[in-house]
């Protein structure tokens, strides 16, 4: 699928000041997170997780901005999971050589950011997306792959898995047989293959990449961003469970407190006096 429209060049612009990635916004409603680990084929270590959650609430809390890009530098990977460099007995370090530092997967609350931000995440990959950083697309609302882009698991072969998103969001993307291949037998799988088992939405030349994905993000600025943020919770309740209904409770109770009749409740509250709900409807 190619979303029509005119493809019009963006000029970024960066905001903040980070390490290991960058914060770029368009002028027009776009903020674009890149992991900038070219070296090491945009393999995260905690501090670049910690840098993509940052960036992600400063664009949650924008109000110009409407949709979110994450993607990797250069065109041979857009995120190659962890790098196996800090990774100690306790998971990953914040502070290598250290014998009393205490690991962590900054990447699992990553992952569940990314699912519970109101505005549409869109994965822009180039190259290798494996191992976490497959996790990482998946957990993204839409995701754009060059025709070099690479997907699959490398859990098994370095003593590690993703037992949550990992492997129940791959399986019902891809189905569960499919999903057993990518972890059981650390398979991968080129652009166009995923694209057949449902795994990407379109798969576009590489020199096309990004004016494609700008132009699929500026069709979803044109769209009720409300209507868009309900919508992305919808689809996570039922994933999510309980979880994912109060996600989607307190985006309708966002909605309700526009309302006269909860404003009534507000004012008569301050104003302590009790509250005339007679004049709102009972409806059916």
């Amino acid at each position: 699928m190619r979303v029509s429209g005119p493809r019009e060049p963006v000029e970024w612009t960066s905001v903040g000041k980070y390490d290991d990635i960058r914060l770029d916004h368009s002028g027009d409603g776009i903020a674009k997170i890149t992991i900038c680990r070219p070296e090491v084929r945009n393999a995260f270590r905690p501090q670049t997780l910690m840098e993509i959650s940052d960036a992600l609430t400063r664009a949650r809390e924008d109000g110009s901005i409407g949709v979110i890009v994450l993607t990797g530098e250069g065109p041979d990977a857009f995120c190659s999971g962890g790098d196996q460099r800090v990774r100690g007995d306790t998971g990953y370090l914040t502070e290598p050589g250290r014998e009393d530092a205490v690991g962590r997967f900054h990447v699992t609350d990553l992952q569940v950011q990314i699912r519970r931000l109101p505005k549409p995440v869109v994965a822009m990959v180039a190259g290798y997306a494996i191992g976490g950083g497959h996790v990482l697309h998946l957990v993204c609302d839409l995701t754009i792959a060059a025709d070099n882009a690479r997907f699959g698991q490398v859990g098994p072969k370095v003593g590690s898995f993703d037992g949550g998103f990992g492997a129940g969001l791959l399986a019902q993307q891809v189905g569960q047989k499919r999903a057993k291949e990518f972890w059981l037998l650390c398979e991968q799988y080129d652009a166009a293959e995923a694209l057949e088992m449902g795994l990407v939405n379109t798969v576009v030349p590489l020199a096309e990449l990004e004016s494609e994905t700008v132009a699929w993000c500026r069709r979803m600025l044109q769209l009720s961003p409300m209507a868009m943020r309900l919508c992305k919770a919808s689809f996570h309740a039922a994933e999510d469970g309980l979880s994912g209904i109060q996600q989607l409770a307190h985006d309708t109770n966002l909605l309700f407190y526009a309302t006269e009749e909860a404003q009534e409740g507000r004012e008569a509250y301050k104003a302590k006096r009790v509250p005339d709900f007679d004049r709102f409807p009972r409806r059916a």
